[in-house]
């Protein structure tokens, strides 16, 4: 590499703006008679894509209880909020001011248990429960559909676990 490329990538590199932190809630459900395991998704208010609900880090609150927190005021979601991170996603965002900035967002997975009549935002956007499949084929980020994917396998995983074992007649 000639002197003035390495320069050129240094710069670049020294005003590169890190990451902008996220916090997103997967919000599922399973379905009592059928063990099907649906997830819900969102449109964003801005462009109308289909979203997991997420934002910004909030002063005093761990990054799993934003997320739940997130769930309630964008979709009325309201569970078990699993404090491990299910993975995490990149994408990138256009701020109010124009600026184009990465987000990384970390996810964690919320068991719904109830979806409240009333909320902040709603209205704003449209709600839909889906099939992992279906959300697949939805949302836009890459990493996002791979998270999806991975949660699937691990629910299938889990779901058969706990299903009662047959045992052949004789």
């Amino acid at each position: 590499m000639t002197l003035l490329a390495r320069l050129a990538a240094d710069v670049q590199l020294m005003f590169r703006r890190p990451p902008r932190q996220q916090y997103a809630a997967l919000c599922y459900r399973v379905k009592k008679k059928t063990n099907d395991v649906e997830v819900l998704l969102l449109t964003s208010r801005d462009t109308g894509r289909w979203v997991i609900p997420k934002g910004w880090p909030m002063d005093g609150r761990c990054s799993y209880e934003v997320a739940a927190r997130e769930a309630f005021e964008e979709a009325g979601a309201r569970g078990t909020v699993e404090n491990e991170i299910l993975g995490s996603y990149s994408y990138p965002k256009v701020l109010k001011n124009g600026l184009k900035v990465t987000c990384k967002v970390q996810v964690y997975a919320l068991e719904v248990l109830e979806i409240a009549k009333n909320f902040k935002e709603k209205g704003e956007r449209k709600v839909e429960w889906v099939s992992c499949d279906e959300a697949v084929k939805r949302v836009h980020e890459p990493e996002l559909r791979n998270l999806i994917l991975l949660f699937k396998r691990r629910m299938t995983e889990q779901l058969a676990a706990s299903m009662p074992k047959q045992i052949p007649a004789e």
